[in-house]
This record gives structure tokens, C-alpha cells and sequence, in this order.
């Protein structure tokens, strides 16, 4: 059986199934039935921030599973996530090897989710200093209004921003990519459009969710020192500043990964994610190698985008983790 966790989902939507479909137009499930496995799948109990709730509903499903095929166990239960999905493949590789024969991880933040919302938070502040106004000025609490209207208003806003100030829009994507080892080409600027509208859409949708779940704010850039633009001295000196309050953090520590791998993991990312950045799969290595337990197989595909897989890619990827388990 193949168990899937989906990606992130705005809290604003319904619930319901997500990411079911590959990039290339690929039916995940049809994918998986074709190649002779079962496939089982859930919503979250909630959309937003649900990696925990994620991985408790991925437990219940798959002690669910037999009781609905007539009380038969399956040989083996592999696990796939993809993007927040990732975080909850790697979690429950790690804390529950007696559920899961084997996991694979597309394009998550595996690595650290703090940094990762840090990553985000980091955008955002440089974006707010380069084009003040263009959004409301706190990227903490985030005004509805801006959610609601985000598609019609602000995203028109963004993309005029940027197409009348491209020297300031290279200085923008020239100090995130020097401060966050964001993976975003400098010198192709046709990308950099797409790339700041689907880094500040998890801004905008994910920080107030994020906030009420962790019970305070988790972003922090106190001590952060930002570099690449024409002034650095003049950008830190009045960049926007925001601490992180200490029950936000503490609450994020069962979302943080070990590193201890319990059964075999293979892991699969673009190098040019600018969404969730290709350091997250470098630095879970580090750890995994740290903690000498465990092994992780990553695999690196060499493409520009967020979880631009195709089906072959991502069928690779699961054979070699089947692979792994029959090996003597």
C-alpha cells in the first residue's frame, strides 16, 4: 500500500483531497493502481498548519485501511508526502518504523520548519522595504482584506511594483538570495515575477494561521543581518524587526526532525525551488549524518520550480525505495 500526505493547503479552502495530480497532468492515484499497489489518501482535519494533525490522521488511516479491504494487511505500507506532506513523510519515518516499511519526501522542508518560516518572513520584511505600501505593513498580522482580495488587488499591485522598478526588484532578489541562500537565478529575471508572488502568497495565507496555531508569532529577524542591496548599512539600520515569542517557538519544536531515520527514506527536490529551497534537503543530510542512524537516499533534479516533477521522475524515486527494501 502506498499512503500519500498532500501539501500545504490554504486555510481558506475547503478540505478536501490535494495534490493528486502531478505536474505533467499525471493522476497520482492511477499512477500507483497501475503499478499494482493499493493507494489511500486523506484530507487533514484542517487545512493551514496541519503537520501535526497530518501525521496523527495519516496514523488513523492506516490503521483504518484493513478493515475496509476485508481485514487484509498489507505487505508493505510506503509512505510519500510532498511539500508540507514531505515534513510528515520524514516525521513518521522517524518516530513510527512500525508503521511504514519506507517513506519518500518531494520537495519538503524537512530539514528545519522554523528556518523555513523564517525564509518566509525574511522575504517579506525585504519586500516591504524595497516597495513600501504596496502591502499593508506588518507581515504578522495580515489584514483579511489582503486574503480576500489577493488575486484581484495585490497581486496586480506586486507585478506593477516590480515591472516599474526593475533595479529595485534586482536589489530585492539580489539580497535574498545573498541572505537566505534563496535559489532564485539573478540573472534571469523573467522568474522573478512568479517567484515573489508565490513566496509572499505564504505570507499572506500562512502567517495568521500559523500565529493562532503556535499561539504567537514564530517569525524572528531580531539579529539578522541582511546583504546585497546598493546601501546594506542603510537596510539593516531600518529594515522592519520582529521577534519571535517564546510559546511560538517552543510550540514548534514537535515539528522540527531528529535526523534519525528509522526505515529507508529516499528524498526527491528540485535545486531550483525557490518555494521550499533546495539547503532544506542539503542540511536533513547533515543531520541524518550527525545522528548516524538511519540512511537517507536524496535525489536531485536539476530543473527551476517548486515540485516540478515529472511521472517518471517521481516513479524512479518510489521503485528505488521499493528497491531498498528488497535488497538482501
Amino acid at each position: 500500500m502506498v499512503v500519500y500526505a498532500h501539501g500545504y493547503a490554504s486555510p481558506t479552502k475547503p478540505l478536501g483531497f490535494q495534490n493528486l495530480r502531478l505536474n505533467d497532468g499525471t493522476y497520482l492515484p492511477d499512477l500507483i493502481l497501475s503499478q499494482g499497489y493499493a493507494f489511500a489518501t486523506t484530507s487533514f482535519r484542517q487545512n493551514g498548519l496541519a503537520i501535526l494533525e497530518g501525521a496523527a490522521d495519516i496514523r488513523k488511516l492506516v490503521k483504518l485501511f484493513p478493515k475496509k479491504v476485508g481485514g487484509q494487511e498489507p505487505n508493505h505500507t510506503y509512505l510519500s508526502g510532498v511539500s508540507e506532506g514531505a515534513l510528515i513523510t520524514t516525521l513518521l519515518i522517524e518516530q513510527s518504523p512500525k508503521r511504514f516499511s519506507g517513506g519518500l519526501a518531494a520537495c519538503g522542508p524537512i530539514s528545519s520548519f522554523r528556518d523555513q518560516i523564517n525564509y518566509y518572513g525574511d522575504f517579506r520584511v525585504l519586500f516591504d522595504y524595497f516597495f513600501p505600501g504596496v502591502l499593508p505593513p506588518s507581515p504578522t498580522h495580515v489584514p483579511k482584506k489582503v486574503m480576500t482580495n489577493w488575486k484581484s488587488t495585490y497581486v496586480p499591485k506586486i507585478k506593477q511594483a516590480l515591472a516599474a522598478n526593475p533595479s529595485v526588484t534586482a536589489q530585492l532578489m539580489n539580497t535574498f538570495i545573498l541572505s537566505s541562500d534563496a535559489p532564485i537565478d539573478l540573472s534571469d529575471p523573467a522568474r522573478w515575477e512568479s517567484a515573489t508572488v508565490n513566496l509572499l502568497w505564504y505570507n499572506v495565507f500562512a502567517t495568521n494561521d500559523a500565529r493562532q496555531k503556535l499561539g504567537g508569532n514564530p517569525f524572528d529577524n531580531t539579529n539578522r543581518m541582511y546583504s546585497g542591496s546598493a546601501n546594506d548599512s542603510m537596510l539593516n539600520e531600518n529594515i522592519a524587526r520582529f521577534g519571535a515569542d517564546s510559546i511560538a517557538l517552543d510550540n514548534l519544536v514537535p515539528y522540527e526532525t531528529s535526523g534519525q531515520v528509522k526505515r529507508p527514506l529516499v528524498t526527491i527536490h528540485t535545486t531550483g525551488d525557490e518555494v521550499v529551497p533546495y539547503w532544506q534537503e542539503l542540511r536533513y543530510l547533515n543531520k541524518v549524518e550527525t545522528s548516524k542512524k538511519g540512511q537517507v537516499t536524496p535525489i536531485r533534479i536539476v530543473r527551476y520550480g517548486n515540485c516540478e516533477f515529472s511521472s517518471q521522475e517521481v516513479l524512479g524515486a518510489f521503485n528505488l525505495l521499493v528497491s531498498q527494501l528488497n535488497q538482501p
